[in-house]
């Protein structure tokens, strides 16, 4: 429901830089200050704006793909406009009201081009940075030492990836590349902490070609996975969902999916690795999924573990850290935050998490939160990046 009453702001603030636009175009030449130019910048504008609604209405089909894609590069843009122009119409409110060498030079047609001018230019920048940015998969490397005895066992790669946010934005292409790095490390095991799917399974763009590559994965003992916040059947608008009636879980087909990837979903549940490593993946803090009303706290994971032996979490959002470690668990590997994806974004993320995104060490316990594979929204990161995590564990 946030997003009904969000709507207003929205059309205001659209509104706004559309009457921003025609002005600055105007400036720049005559041409744009005609009538049938200026409506069909404002029809085209009017698209651009309309599209996150468009998509949503629009029944699951390639309009509604190519409508949401459309929509997931304009949030994005739509951000960089907001704050460019709004610095500098803030800049020019503070200058009006003080005098300095060629002032008027500075607020006359021309200088009102020219500014308009570097604003375009900026936000052009920072979207053509940002698509590219969510593009490509890279690659982040970790060393941590676990003082417990893994048997014969002296170490251990693990890769980590989360938050592939499988949909409109984040298909084949993105996973040909994650398969091809991860396979690059001949991992021992791989791990999936969270989100997985972007909410909608018909947003799968190939099923059958992603079950492919996603099988392909080579791990000596396995690919495992947790679900996220984001791994259930629910509907989405600009980012908000809708309450709805019932428990909201994932959509079987999701699951069904997984299993034939050969991916194995943990749920409240753990595994032991080479009768040496424990691996435990925990539900969602916020929606905990079918067949789980309220997850295991960290005291219960570890009733029924040999706590001599290493023990991994994986689990999606990266909170009570204090309490894994005090429990005993040796590394806790999660997802989530995507590093706030966005500049300023991963500014703001800092103050809302213990550890947002990187290695952090709680006493005993090492955490690792990888800003994640995919993106969810708009189609574009700035200031982080895309990437899997390669985890060398020794241990002692």
């Amino acid at each position: 429901m946030i997003a009904v009453y969000l709507a207003p702001v929205y059309i205001i603030v659209c509104l706004y830089l559309l009457c921003r636009l025609l002005c600055w175009l105007r400036s720049c030449h005559e041409w744009t200050g005609k009538k049938a130019v200026r409506m069909a910048i404002i029809v085209v504008y009017s698209f651009l704006a309309l599209s996150i609604l468009i998509a949503f209405i629009l029944p699951p089909s390639g309009v509604r793909r190519v409508w949401k894609l459309i929509s997931n590069y304009w949030l994005g843009t739509l951000l960089y406009f907001v704050l460019v122009v709004g610095i500098a119409d803030l800049l020019r409110f503070m200058l009006k009201r003080i005098s300095f060498p060629k002032k008027e030079k500075l607020f006359s047609e021309t200088g009102h081009a020219i500014v308009g001018g570097l604003c375009a230019l900026i936000i052009v920048i920072m979207s053509g940075v940002g698509i590219r940015g969510a593009a490509h998969v890279r690659e982040t490397n970790y060393e941590v030492e676990i003082h417990k005895d893994a048997g014969d066992r002296k170490n251990m790669k693990v890769v980590l990836a989360a938050d592939l946010h499988l949909g409109y934005s984040i298909g084949i292409w993105h996973m040909k590349q994650m398969v091809e790095k991860i396979n690059a490390q001949h991992p021992d095991l791989v791990v999936i902490a969270g989100d997985i799917f972007d909410n909608e399974y018909e947003a799968l763009d190939d099923p059958e070609r992603l079950q492919e590559i996603l099988s392909s994965i080579e791990s000596k003992y396995g690919v495992y996975a947790c679900y996220g916040n984001h791994d259930i059947d629910e509907k989405i608008l600009a980012g908000f969902t809708f309450a709805r009636k019932g428990k909201k879980q994932s959509d079987i087909r999701m699951d069904e999916f997984l299993e034939r990837c050969n991916i194995r979903l943990l749920r409240d549940e753990y595994v032991l690795i080479d009768n040496a490593v424990y691996l435990y993946g925990r539900p969602d803090y916020e929606r905990p999924g079918r067949g789980i009303e309220k997850r295991k706290t960290p005291e219960e994971i570890m009733e029924n573990l040999d706590k001599s032996k290493p023990v991994f979490v994986i689990d999606h959002e990266p909170r009570e850290l204090q309490e894994l470690a005090d429990a005993g668990v040796d590394l806790d590997l999660c997802g989530h935050t995507h590093d706030g994806q966005m500049f300023p974004g991963n500014l703001v993320t800092k103050f809302f998490w213990e550890n947002s995104c990187g290695y952090l060490k709680k006493d005993n316990m090492h955490n690792i939160v990888t800003s994640g594979v995919g993106v969810f929204g708009p189609n574009m990161r700035v200031g982080t990046k895309s990437e899997i995590c390669n985890i060398q564990i020794r241990f002692r």
